[in-house]
């Protein structure tokens, strides 16, 4: 499932942005589907736009209402009435999705050990300190089995001792649920440490459900800025 939505504060209509050939939520939608990896792929978004540019082009689309508060109450709605087992989010901006690290966050639901995982998402090294110090890349901190500890907008973990070295870690916007943890979290109201960082997977953490952390390689850009998009333009060159 692709949440979509057309209105985006920090850069609206970003997703009908032109990036190369196609548009942004053309390019993830593509790049999903050509994983292999799922029985179904929809956008789901609350705009005519999306909508036509997706099914427009031989593309499955989903209409939602647009008061939703999240990306995951959008999904929430639109497979409610589906006989799915694990849903998977890729958000609409992330138009360098790749096979690899999709398969890698499915995994984590296979085996004894996957029984109890109920949502899990990934995450990748951030190297450049601009990025680090940038509330516009949401890191997050993991305990030694990769479980997430804390996701914010600051840098976390702060540098208190500066003679170590530890990896910082960038959230990608990419999760996998399984269908009953997805629908319960749209019935809990919003946390209050989700309100002050505006990320929605704390909701998760302040009522007790860890997300199961995979590091994957380099994902390409997140579209949030026309910064952004002229950085992915140039990874397509």
């Amino acid at each position: 499932m692709i949440p979509a939505r057309y209105a985006a504060t920090r850069f609206p209509a970003k997703l009908m942005q032109t990036l190369g050939n196609k548009t942004v939520i053309r390019h993830t939608y593509d790049n999903t589907v050509a994983t292999g990896l799922f029985d179904k792929v929809y956008v789901v978004t609350d705009s005519d736009i999306i909508y036509k540019e997706i099914t427009s082009n031989g593309g499955n689309a989903k209409m939602s209402i647009a008061e939703h508060e999240s990306g995951s109450d959008r999904i929430a709605e639109a497979v409610a009435d589906m006989d799915v087992e694990i849903v998977v989010n890729v958000q609409g901006d992330e138009p360098f999705v790749k096979r690899a690290p999709l398969e890698k966050l499915l995994n984590v639901f296979k085996g004894e050990d996957g029984k109890i995982v109920q949502v899990a998402s990934m995450m990748q090294i951030l190297r450049e300190q601009k990025f680090i110090d940038d509330p516009n890349y949401v890191k997050v901190a993991v305990d030694k089995n990769m479980n997430s500890l804390f996701f914010s907008r600051s840098v976390v973990p702060y540098p208190r001792n500066k003679n170590i070295s530890i990896p910082y870690y960038e959230h990608i916007g990419v999760y996998a649920f399984r269908k009953n943890a997805l629908l319960q979290f749209t019935k809990w109201p919003m946390t209050p440490l989700e309100s002050a960082e505006k990320i929605e997977c704390l909701r998760y953490l302040e009522n007790g459900i860890l997300l199961k952390m995979v590091v994957v390689d380099y994902m390409g850009v997140e579209i949030d800025t026309p910064e952004d998009l002229e950085r992915a333009s140039k990874l397509l060159q």
